[in-house]
């Protein structure tokens, strides 16, 4: 276990698999709130996540899972809204208006669907050796990166000029989609946005594997 303490608060448990970028959106999001949390590292290729005493945190058996003190939270996208909700203070994380709170939807959707089937799809079949089409993930991989990099072209960020929950959920398979052979070098709006988020106070990398030839 690794423990970060950048408050005096007690430590949120972080149950991970340290090359899933669905834990890694959270932990991003734990470092930038400057929340102290502990990591709780599973071995999830001995199926550690499977065992009896993980299931009684997430029956699914999947990562990431939080206990903050007491209160237990799975699906990545979940735990963003509970932590922006909850810590999340001023910042603009998750909007109240309705328009607002709607766009960062959209996005956080997009993460779960045309990022996952498409530049995390990619990364599965390389990093993995997952039995997936990787021509065709690819494909759909540079589809939405495409239709992503229009949308960064006039605004600083996914949603609105402001950073929210919607970068959050979509950073983490964009930076390392080279992973899976996607490469990001046609993407300048989105190569800026990278920066960008790179950039912010309390900013921690996920740990990257060897980027295909």
């Amino acid at each position: 276990m690794n423990a970060h303490f950048p408050t005096n608060n007690t430590a949120i448990k972080l149950y991970r698999f340290a090359l899933s970028g669905h834990c890694h959106r959270v932990e991003l999001f734990l470092s930038l709130l400057d929340l102290p949390y502990e990591l709780v590292d599973l071995d999830l290729p001995n199926g550690e996540h499977k065992q009896a005493s993980f299931l009684q945190i997430n029956p699914f058996a999947q990562v990431p899972a939080i206990d903050d003190n007491g209160t237990l939270l799975t699906d990545s996208n979940a735990i963003l809204v509970y932590l922006a909700k909850r810590y999340g203070g001023d910042q603009s994380w998750l909007p109240e208006g309705p328009v607002a709170a709607a766009n960062v939807q959209r996005w956080l959707s997009v993460a779960a669907g045309e990022l996952a089937a498409g530049p995390a799809a990619a990364r599965l079949v390389t990093v993995f050796g997952a039995a997936l089409d990787h021509e065709l993930v690819k494909k759909k991989a540079h589809s939405v990166l495409r239709l992503i990099d229009e949308v960064l072209s006039d605004r600083g960020f996914l949603a609105s000029e402001e950073i929210s929950l919607a970068d959050m959920a979509c950073y983490t398979y964009i930076k390392h989609a080279p992973e899976g052979g996607v490469l990001l070098d046609t993407y300048p709006h989105i190569l800026a946005w990278l920066q960008s988020i790179e950039a912010l106070p309390g900013y921690i990398a996920m740990l990257a594997t060897d980027t295909p030839a």
